[in-house]
């Protein structure tokens, strides 16, 4: 029995760290996309429209 519970933790700690690590990149590939694309027209930073204000701001890290 102790071996069984020993394989699900195994197993779970590893479908875990899988989906962390494919979050990550996606993150990063994204980041990385916009960086290319803010080089490519020259842009300083991405501009978003808050819906409360209506006003714009620069797009902050993590959005």
């Amino acid at each position: 029995m102790a071996q069984l519970i020993t394989i699900l933790v195994l197993v779970f700690s590893a479908w875990w760290l899988y989906r962390r690590f494919v979050s990550d990149a996606r993150k990063l590939a994204e980041k990385s996309r916009r960086a290319e694309k803010e080089r490519q027209t020259g842009a300083i930073g991405t501009l978003v429209k808050d819906p409360v204000t209506g006003e714009y701001r620069l797009k902050r890290e993590g959005e």
